[in-house]
């Protein structure tokens, strides 16, 4: 009988950090090898014995602490009599929706961005679904060149959390404050004016026609 398999690499990351499909992907995994496996009344070391894993890897693939190889979902789906697909159901579900904690936001390298400009996007959905693009702008230092002014499909609404500035829209300028909102067409040239009072953060949403 071959020696149980322990050499999964382990994510070193904690989980629930790792974002995105890879940390939607590990935990329907996990869900779905251990839906399985209670539906035979099987415990996690006759699973393990079965299908040539250790119990301690197995617990860590139930546990989402691991994402398995194609090599281990096979050996799994042999053991389980299910296909491989099936460890996948629910995939779909997890990602319709995303959560962004505060501050998990990805760092994006915006062209014309200087030191004190910060941008962060906020997570985009899959095709068909991906029309809505949620960025957090934070500006804690004045540019010394002037915003350039920018123009896409679609249109684009900006909510003012902290600081105060002047917000450029076609031929007009918005004072924008805590708490206020703006909604324009993005075909209009549009773009920060003035930065009165410092530090400024924004939520910048566009909706645009989705890439699918």
């Amino acid at each position: 009988m071959p020696q149980p398999v322990d050499a999964e690499p382990v994510d070193p990351r904690p989980v629930g950090r790792t974002g995105g499909l890879e940390e939607a992907l590990g935990g329907v995994i996990a869900e779905r090898v251990r839906e399985f496996r209670l539906r035979l009344g099987w415990t996690v070391g006759r699973l393990a014995e079965a299908c040539g894993l250790s119990k301690a890897m197995l617990s860590k693939i139930e546990n989402a602490q691991t994402s398995p190889s194609l090599a281990t979902l096979a050996r799994l789906s042999e053991a389980l009599s299910v296909p491989v697909t099936a460890f996948f159901r629910g995939l779909s579900e997890e990602q319709d929706v995303i959560h962004v904690k505060a501050g998990g936001g990805i760092e994006i390298e915006h062209r014309h961005s200087e030191q004190g400009h910060r941008y962060q996007t906020l997570g985009t959905m899959r095709a068909p679904n991906d029309s809505l693009e949620p960025m957090l702008v934070t500006l804690t230092e004045r540019s010394s060149e002037p915003f350039p002014l920018y123009q896409h499909a679609g249109t684009e609404l900006i909510f003012m959390i902290s600081g105060k500035m002047e917000y450029c829209c076609g031929s007009r300028r918005y004072l924008l404050e805590s708490g206020d909102a703006l909604q324009f067409v993005g075909e209009v040239a549009h773009g920060p004016g003035e930065l009165i009072a410092l530090p400024i953060q924004f939520l910048a949403v566009k909706s645009v026609a989705s890439h699918g």
